[in-house]
């Protein structure tokens, strides 16, 4: 199995504008990023990733892009960007950005000129299609709306979307299109950063024809079409095959095998890939279901290609909230979901705030909120006629603002993210939950996950390891190994707050078992493990003899 940089890394994803405010206008900026870049390192990890900064009205928070060379201004300058590349490199940290190439802003210049007549060169920029019988060209359902069309008064025609009527879908078969962004790409490259995290990008290619969908609310339609590979191909071959960096895809509706088409290490396409059969198709912990998930990815992608791992990020709702207990076992558990993450196959990802133990939040009214994913679904139900209290509730476990509040730096006003008025507002938790008290308990989870990234740099088998899961069909237990070149490790997981008898089935000498790191600091290797009782969210790590 080749080894690469990449496959041993681990990485740190930055979402700027609630990570720290160097400015006090209440958002943060480029600038406060560099302020904490120690933080950061101290923690271990070697990737960060940064969400969109470019040029953007900011209607989905910078996924909406009006200038691809230029730094909105909320988030600070070029200047701010080449000195926080420099420093980050200077520390040993690599750095990737968010690619955003299946659609522009509508305030983009080539969205402007597309837009201005039907006989303008930048018309087939974009995706335009005439009324059908009166109305829009298809069923399709957008992410964000009812429809992936627009109507356009000035010219007759509709635009497509995939995601907000602000996001017009660029037309991957122009050529001048791909053209314009590899052009992109290279200026950032050329700046020295070390990869991409490319934002949905299987839906490049659309569906020939646009035909009607049969269940138009499952959008699957979207993605994973006839050419995208090509188009990977291309790129790759155009661009990313010159430098040596990371690149991820952001690829939902995927499964194992069409998953190892764009990642496969003999295909020249992506090197890795985020898919969502967990994030956005398992919408509260389902362990027999997670195992069944892992199982199959592992099989399809072992000596192949590379997967990651991951439970939240700025989409999905914090891990702690979503699948652990962020009440009685907020600590227990999010040491476990991270012993998880970081011990089975793939590149681990810590969203910021993960590693202190960040929960999810509920605010009290829908005006609290901005996560337009969230604002247009619940304004598309009120108006269908159903309750308004009800849709809120309804929509308030999977809210991307979950994820989105500003780091709890300390206990201070605003949780030491602001001197101003924050964007959104702080979780009120942030008096027990902060950085502060984190770094100073000696059994923090912030403590824990130094260790679990340590590890990871020391013993390949974290890595390159095969894994085996004895725990098949069990609810609360989930027992596996990962074993590569002499060394095996038992990974022993109590994913309940129950406590839970280890009957596991496994042949352990025990003069031969070393233990590597538990998250009850009680724990020590003679402690006999058969037939013990593990404790609510208790995780274990053993190495044991072949």
């Amino acid at each position: 199995m080749k080894r690469t940089w990449w496959k041993e890394a681990v990485v740190y994803q930055v979402y700027w504008r609630s990570f720290y405010d160097s400015s006090g206008d209440g958002v943060g900026d480029l600038r406060g990023v560099i302020e904490k870049l120690d933080y950061i390192e101290k923690l271990g990890v070697n990737v960060v990733w940064l969400n969109p900064f470019y040029e953007s009205p900011d209607r989905d928070n910078g996924y909406d892009i009006s200038d691809y060379y230029s730094v909105m201004e909320k988030a600070g300058t070029m200047e701010d960007f080449e000195e926080l590349l420099d420093e980050a490199h200077k520390r040993g940290l690599k750095v990737i950005l968010d690619l955003v190439v299946n659609h522009t802003s509508d305030q983009h210049e080539w969205f402007l000129e597309s837009k201005s007549s039907i006989d303008n060169p930048k018309r087939d920029w974009y995706i335009w299609r005439d009324p059908v019988n009166g109305s829009e060209p298809n069923n399709w359902r957008s992410y964000f709306t009812p429809s992936t069309w627009e109507y356009d008064v000035g010219t007759g025609q509709y635009y497509f979307h995939s995601f907000a009527v602000e996001q017009p879908d660029l037309n991957w078969e122009n050529e001048e299109v791909r053209e314009a962004i590899y052009d992109m790409m290279r200026f950032w490259l050329d700046k020295g950063i070390d990869g991409f995290r490319m934002d949905v990008i299987n839906l490049l290619a659309k569906i020939d024809g646009f035909p009607n969908a049969e269940n138009p609310e499952y959008t699957d339609y979207l993605a994973n079409n006839p050419g995208i590979h090509d188009y990977l191909k291309e790129m790759n071959e155009k661009v990313l095959r010159h430098y040596d960096i990371l690149t991820v895809g952001e690829i939902p509706f995927v499964t194992p095998e069409e998953g190892l088409k764009y990642v496969a290490e003999d295909r020249n396409e992506l090197k890795t890939l985020f898919h969502f059969e967990v994030a956005d198709d398992m919408p509260s912990w389902d362990m027999v279901r997670y195992k069944e998930i892992q199982e199959k990815w592992h099989k399809a992608f072992y000596g192949k290609g590379w997967n990651s791992q991951f439970l939240n990020n700025h989409d999905h709702t914090r891990q702690v909230s979503r699948y652990g207990n962020d009440n009685r076992y907020r600590k227990e558990s999010s040491k476990l979901l991270a012993t998880m993450i970081h011990t089975l196959p793939g590149i681990p990802y810590v969203f910021q705030g993960e590693e202190i133990g960040m929960t999810g939040v509920r605010f009290d009214t829908i005006e609290d909120y901005n996560d337009i994913a969230m604002k247009n679904k619940y304004r598309e139900e009120v108006e269908k006629g159903r309750n308004p209290v009800e849709v809120f509730e309804s929509l308030l476990p999977l809210s991307r603002d979950n994820s989105r509040t500003p780091i709890q730096w300390d206990e201070t006003e605003q949780a030491g993210f602001t001197e101003g008025e924050p964007w959104i507002n702080v979780n009120p938790n942030y008096k027990m939950i902060n950085v502060k008290r984190e770094l100073s308990e000696e059994d923090s989870i912030f403590s824990y996950y130094k260790d679990l990234i340590a590890l990871r740099k020391e013993h390949p088998v974290m890595i390159y390891g095969d894994y085996t899961d004895l725990s098949k069909g069990q609810e609360k237990l989930y027992v596996y190994t990962r074993q590569f070149e002499g060394t095996r490790w038992l990974i022993i997981l109590n994913c309940s707050d129950d406590h839970t008898i280890f009957d596991i089935d496994v042949t352990i000498d025990e003069s031969n078992e070393r233990l590597i790191l538990a998250n009850y600091n009680d724990v020590s290797d003679k402690d006999v493990l058969k037939n013990t009782s593990l404790r609510p969210h208790e995780a274990r790590i053993y190495e044991i003899a072949l």
